[in-house]
């Protein structure tokens, strides 16, 4: 182990970070394509029926594994037509512009202690930065496609994701107080203690409003809108196809698992076990590596995302933007001021 220390400590920076990045983005792009799978057979199931089944390798041809793949490569070899009168240039770079922060807000994110790419101490205010940017490449898809479909979809889908990036923002600024840091690894380490300490109970209506908000922020069942086929088609990307369309479908999926994990790291512990401080309990998860704890937390609420599109319908348009702006928002801010005076008063058992 000392040896391989040594070998790691020994490598250029550029190389390490290299490294890094391969290591976090590879597993991520798997579990992106997985994800899709998962969607499919759980919700199939969710309504009695079987999901996809025939695709598959290594003699497990009915369990379906094989689906992503073969949608991949279906996609790759499907032409990217170029409508005519579109702006070539922001047409192919609006889907880049979209999956790219949702890709580049891992590099703050941390996987367990001192497991993270860059440990900065504005962590928050990055994520924050980053993910406000995926809006442009909606925007631009809508108008660079030259369709008056595409833009109607494009303003709808932009209005809603800022609307509840406000309420997100927020939110989050609850974390904030909460914790008395934007590191990232602090925001975690400030809820040491069993499942009573963290969070999701002190900033209980906060907690709740990021995550539907990062559900109508991912344009997500019932909030999807920007999909509702019988009104504009198919939304922003209506025009696109081929590789271009998937890069938009991939990025819809790498930031549903971002928020979920997000959504464990700031209001769930993070790593921390839900029994840390439990005499009996705690000893017996001992063993349990962090990494496990966080993946655990983060499956859990990459569930909740499929299974509300299994469960509720569209909302309409104007009960979604109602909701963000008369509700959510006047909420966060009302709540911000209570941890502020419960962080001031030193309330007991949450914040000591």
């Amino acid at each position: 182990m000392d040896t391989l220390v040594a070998f790691w400590n020994d490598l250029p920076v550029v190389v390490r970070i290299l490294i890094g990045i391969v290591a976090i983005m590879a597993p991520l792009m798997v579990l992106v394509a997985y994800y899709t799978y998962a969607e499919r057979r759980i919700i199939g199931a969710m309504q009695v029926r079987i999901g996809p089944n025939r695709v598959g390798f290594f003699g497990l041809r009915m369990a379906g594994l094989g689906q992503p793949i073969a949608d991949a490569v279906k996609l790759m070899f499907k032409e990217i037509v170029l409508p005519t009168g579109a702006n070539k240039l922001l047409f192919l770079i609006a889907p880049l512009i979209s999956i790219g922060p949702a890709l580049a807000a891992w590099a703050v994110f941390p996987f367990s202690p001192g497991l993270v790419l860059a440990d900065i101490n504005a962590g928050l205010l990055y994520i924050l930065a980053l993910t406000s940017m995926g809006v442009y490449g909606v925007i631009i898809a809508g108008w660079a496609s030259n369709s008056k479909y595409a833009f109607l979809g494009a303003l709808r889908s932009a209005a809603q994701i800022v609307s509840y990036e406000i309420a997100m923002g927020f939110a989050l600024v609850g974390v904030l107080v909460a914790a008395g840091s934007l590191n990232l690894g602090q925001i975690v380490e400030s809820q040491s203690g069993s499942a009573l300490h963290w969070f999701w109970l002190p900033l209980l209506p906060l907690f709740m409003i990021y995550w539907i908000s990062g559900v109508a922020e991912t344009n997500r069942a019932p909030f999807d809108v920007a999909e509702g086929e019988s009104e504009i088609v198919a939304g922003f990307h209506v025009e696109y196809s081929g590789m271009a369309f998937a890069v938009f479908f991939l990025a819809e999926y790498a930031n549903m698992i971002l928020i979920s994990a997000l959504t464990a790291l700031m209001f769930f512990g993070g790593w921390l076990s839900p029994f840390q401080g439990v005499p009996v309990l705690d000893e017996a998860t001992a063993w349990v590596p962090g990494f496990f704890w966080l993946l655990l937390k983060t499956f859990f609420f990459m569930f909740a995302f499929l299974w509300f599109r299994a469960t509720f319908p569209r909302y309409r348009y104007d009960q979604i933007m109602r909701l963000g702006w008369k509700v959510f928002i006047p909420i966060t801010i009302v709540w911000i001021v209570v941890v502020a005076g419960m962080k001031v008063g030193h309330v007991p058992w949450w914040f000591d």
